[in-house]
């Protein structure tokens, strides 16, 4: 009886080993298909979350956002020839202190431009309904009577072009200057906008970030 129960038992083991050994060998052969499908989707989330990004860059780029190159010296010693901005439209109001983009013709169509209709960047002065003044002697620009502290310029505002100041700005316009304040065409030459006022409605974008060099990378006053 005994015997007979060491046999049952021990029989009772190799079976219990040999469905361990097959359940293991399943387990062993399944486990690459798993592992592929689990690499496939991973690249295929991948891909559909690059595609999503670069969709999104593109949609901001295109409906609030552009890129600007400088071109020229007006701005030094803030922004110098060949370097790159951001500049955005989006819900922007004209304020004192502004680098803006202006665009030089009314269509601001390709075939409108010319090497003197190129659109400038320039810095707003004053908004409409202020006073300017310009004591070129000094080199000193007043705005309502004040004289502004301008860390920015490269040096004190000293040429003169053909417009006359004291003046008000125009409702819908904005004074602008260079931040080279002696080698650079603004709201003192009668030919830039109307009698040196820009309207509004010509200004293609408020400058926000330096992007290129990569060294000057980053936000602008």
């Amino acid at each position: 009886m005994n015997e007979f129960n060491e046999n049952e038992k021990r029989e009772a083991s190799d079976n219990l080993s040999e469905k361990f050994v097959v359940s293991e060998t399943v387990e062993i052969e399944q486990a690459p298909n798993t592992v592929k499908k689990s690499v496939v989707n991973e690249i295929f989330e991948w891909i559909e979350v690059l595609i999503t990004a670069v969709i999104a860059v593109v949609i901001l780029f295109t409906l609030f956002f552009r890129v600007a190159t400088i071109d020229g010296p007006s701005m030094m010693n803030t922004l110098h020839n060949g370097e790159r901005v951001i500049i955005t439209n989006f819900l922007y109001t004209p304020k004192r202190g502004d680098i803006v983009v202006i665009s030089r013709n009314e269509s601001n169509s390709v075939s409108a431009l010319n090497s003197e209709e190129l659109p400038i960047i320039k810095r707003i002065i004053a908004t409409e309904g202020q006073e300017v003044n310009i004591d070129f002697e000094e080199g000193i620009v007043y705005v309502d009577g004040k004289a502004l502290d301008e860390p920015y310029a490269l040096e004190p505002t000293t040429r003169k072009f053909d417009v006359e100041f004291p003046l008000t700005v125009s409702p819908g316009c904005v004074f602008v200057l260079g931040d080279n304040r002696n080698n650079s065409k603004d709201s003192r030459d009668s030919t830039v906008g109307h009698e040196g006022m820009v309207d509004t409605r010509y200004i293609l974008g408020h400058a926000v970030y330096r992007i290129f060099p990569f060294e000057k990378v980053g936000g602008l006053g």
